[in-house]
């Protein structure tokens, strides 16, 4: 397999100085913690904005998006450098086909992460969508399942389409809130075993608009209803993450192999053993040696002990 390019990170002069400014501070950040290299990685459902948020954190048409065709079949790493600084970031295929979960597109995402790290996930969905069913439950448990519990600790959620227009009387706050709330529950029951866990812990949400419509604020940088300039707090969020104090996901052979079933049938021969030996073999050697001390007495003895 060929190397990744990594070329210099040209798109982030095509940032307003003040987004410059804050992403710069942002990843001298990481510097200072001895983070110099990121990796990304996107999912969620086709359709809802993975590929344009890339986009519009590198600053660049890094990936293809087309509202017309299918997405790509394969993840695709986006890598660029500034400063001693490497960011890289995961494209991945919808995680949903014909209306369930496609598990295939699990398995080509994990294939292609073998022996990467995963330092931060963003699960992306869509902001205006006014109902959670099942499927989001079955998406969510399918990543626990396959990358475990921990990836939640380094992810966060990512709700694009935030500029939307709300029915009168519905507060945007209260409604991004709401929808919030919805996807976190079916998130956090599967992130923490242990209640001391949630204390304290929770997995951030942050809003997205990639539109090229998106409203701008007076320093030109693109803002979300409620003022929020929304690229800056996108990466300062995936910073906290970082820093956190979790570790970051280390996608090893058997992450991706799954657990080996022979290696887990021999760790239960030795208590096979032990079960036969003291259960099976021990009774029958003790009830061998006393029917041989009776054939051993003279039949008199016997005789007599009868009497």
């Amino acid at each position: 397999m060929a190397s990744q390019v990594i070329r210099e990170w040209m798109g982030i002069q095509q940032f307003p100085p003040a987004t410059q400014t804050k992403l710069l501070e942002l990843l001298g950040k990481l510097k200072q913690e001895n983070v110099n290299t990121l990796t990304i990685l996107v999912m969620g459902k086709g359709g809802v904005g993975k590929s344009s948020t890339v986009n519009s954190i590198i600053g660049e048409k890094a990936v293809t998006v087309s509202t017309f065709q299918s997405e790509g079949p394969r993840p695709v790493m986006v890598s660029r450098s500034r400063a001693g600084f490497t960011l890289n970031i995961v494209d991945t295929p919808g995680l949903i086909e014909g209306g369930y979960v496609n598990y295939h597109a699990i398995q080509l995402i994990k294939r292609y992460l073998l022996n990467k790290t995963i330092d931060v996930l963003l699960y992306v969905d869509r902001l205006d969508v006014y109902r959670v069913d099942n499927l989001d439950k079955q998406i969510t448990r399918a990543i626990t399942d396959n990358f475990g519990d921990q990836i939640w600790k380094r992810a966060l959620i990512v709700l694009t389409h935030a500029q939307l227009s709300l029915p009168d009387g519905l507060d945007y706050e209260v409604f991004c809130s709401k929808r919030s709330e919805a996807l976190l529950k079916f998130v956090s029951p599967s992130t923490w075993t242990k209640k001391k866990d949630i204390q304290g812990s929770f997995v951030p949400v942050v809003l997205v608009e990639n539109s090229g419509r998106c409203a701008k604020n007076e320093n030109d940088e693109k803002v979300l209803p409620n003022g929020t300039a929304w690229i800056p707090n996108l990466v300062k969020t995936i910073t906290e993450v970082v820093l956190n104090g979790s570790k970051a996901l280390v996608v090893d052979k058997k992450l991706v192999e799954g657990p080996n079933p022979n290696e887990k049938g021999k760790i239960l021969i030795p208590l096979i053993f032990a079960f036969q030996y003291f259960f099976i073999i021990k009774p029958l050697i003790r009830a061998s040696k006393s029917d041989a001390a009776k054939e051993a007495k003279p039949v008199w003895a016997r005789a007599s002990r009868k009497l």
